[in-house]
C-alpha cells in the first residue's frame, strides 16, 4: 500500500473522530442548557402576551383581578402559586376578546380563559391544562 494512501486514511479517520466528538459535545451542551432555554422562551412569551394586552388598552390590573376571582370561583380555597397571562386574542368587537392564563396551584397547571363584555371579564373556560 502506498504511503500517501495510508496518510489519507489516517487523516480521514482523525477527521471522523473529531466530527463525532464534536457532535457528542454539542448534544451534551444543548441538553444541559435545554431547561434554561425553555424557561427563557416561556418568560419571553409571557412578557409578549402582557405587552400585547397593554397595547390593546386592556387594563392589566383589572384583567389580573378578574383572573384571580375566576380561579377562586372555580377552585375555592386554593391559592394560585403563579397566575400568568400567556395569550391575548383581540378580535374585532369586545365580545370575541379572550385572555388566556396559565395558573399553577398545588403543583398542577390549569388553563383559565376569560372573555370580555361591556361590564368586564368573565370565565369562558377553567380547566386543567391539557398537554
Amino acid at each position: 500500500m502506498a504511503p500517501w494512501l495510508i496518510v489519507v486514511i489516517v487523516l480521514v479517520a482523525v477527521l471522523l473522530l473529531l466530527a463525532v466528538g464534536g457532535l457528542i459535545a454539542t448534544n451534551r451542551r444543548t441538553r444541559s442548557h435545554e431547561g434554561q432555554l425553555l424557561a427563557d422562551l416561556e418568560a419571553v412569551n409571557d412578557a409578549l402576551a402582557a405587552a400585547h394586552a397593554a397595547d390593546k388598552g386592556w387594563e392589566p390590573e383589572r384583567l389580573r383581578a378578574a383572573a384571580e376571582a375566576a380561579f377562586a370561583e372555580h377552585h375555592p380555597g386554593v391559592e394560585p402559586e403563579t397566575l400568568t397571562l400567556v395569550q391575548v386574542d383581540d378580535r374585532p368587537g369586545i365580545e370575541q376578546d379572550r385572555a388566556i392564563f396559565r395558573v399553577v396551584a398545588q403543583g398542577a397547571e390549569h388553563q383559565l380563559v376569560l372573555g370580555r363584555r361591556d361590564d368586564g371579564w368573565f370565565t369562558v373556560e377553567a380547566s386543567p391544562r391539557r398537554p
